[in-house]
């Protein structure tokens, strides 16, 4: 797993207004990173969370850049997963919603934590979503991640 070598993230986070954008598809998956982000965000002290719902993983980036244009809008976690399929589809979800996640953050200035899961297989998205089974939380550290670049900007 990736977690090895990670650090360890606690920002304060309180008076800040944090917007998750996550995908619908895999259901089970995307509950465990939905949940992870707003335990992380409330652990962090922000009170004020929006979720957002867009269709799957592609559409990630521009229900990104709706919540960062929100002035009221301080960061943006971003939730989705896409699955490997016999097809090139994948990797052009993967980079599409990448890229757009990145244009994002870099034309907004607005911090945008990455919680997209880029996955072989289901177990692997299973193992990654922040359930109780999960060996890992991508969801939490996605927020996290969004929160302390926040803090860290503002210096």
């Amino acid at each position: 797993m990736s977690r090895s070598g990670a650090p360890t993230i606690h920002s304060d986070g309180a008076g800040l207004h944090v917007t998750i954008v996550a995908a619908s598809w895999h259901d089970t998956v995307m509950n465990g990173l939905i949940d992870g982000a707003q335990r992380a965000l409330a652990a962090s002290g922000v009170e004020s969370v929006t979720l957002v719902r867009v269709p799957g993983s592609f559409e990630l980036p521009i229900g990104a850049l709706h919540a960062a244009r929100d002035e009221d809008t301080d960061a943006v976690v971003a939730l989705g997963v896409v699955i490997r399929g016999g097809t090139p589809h994948f990797e052009y979800v993967c980079q599409a919603a990448t890229q757009g996640l990145m244009d994002v953050a870099l034309t907004t200035g607005k911090p945008v934590g990455f919680g997209l899961l880029t996955c072989d297989d289901e177990q692997q998205a299973l193992d990654r979503a922040g359930l109780p089974s999960s060996m890992e939380d991508k969801g939490a550290e996605a927020a996290e991640a969004a929160v302390a670049t926040l803090v860290a900007l503002r210096g």
